[in-house]
């Protein structure tokens, strides 16, 4: 979204439009376009486009990712433990089993949240006894009773 932008600003500077027009026309603020048409005027169109992410690779590469994805997708229990209940130490036991890399609690993550777009779920607090038509004919009967004080 922010590259077509600039692409479309870069049209409307060779077509001679004004700075003002062009922040209206693509939606950002002038100055955002006059530091654009610096940096086009002083590298051209392609100085505007995406660049690649900068910093340290990531330690898994997309195929150990997949491998990752597959093991988790089997369940914890699968890979010994107790309940079938997934935490970032225990993921992080599995991604190293399975790929050899050690990563951090931080790494671990962003691999779920980043790279696998899983997110966060806690599971419910309930007791498996619970009987919610029991509760349902409480509630109904039993509460506007308790609330009268009879």
């Amino acid at each position: 979204m922010a590259e077509a932008r600039r692409v479309r600003a870069v049209v409307l500077f060779e077509e001679g439009v004004s700075n003002a027009e062009i922040a209206r026309a693509v939606g950002v603020c002038a100055e955002s376009v006059r530091r654009w048409r610096r940096v086009w005027e002083e590298g051209g169109a392609s100085a505007l486009r995406r660049r690649a992410a900068t910093g340290r690779p990531p330690k898994l590469d997309d195929p150990q990712v997949e491998v990752v994805r597959a093991a988790l997708e089997q369940g914890a229990q699968a890979h010994g433990f107790e309940a079938d209940l997934w935490t970032l130490e225990r993921v992080g036991i599995v991604v190293e089993r399975a790929t050899g890399v050690v990563l951090s609690r931080a790494s671990v993550w962003r691999l779920l949240t980043g790279r696998l777009g899983w997110g966060l779920q806690r599971p419910e607090r309930r007791a498996v006894e619970r009987d919610e038509s029991e509760i349902a004919r409480s509630v109904a009967h039993e509460w506007p009773r308790i609330k009268k004080g009879r």
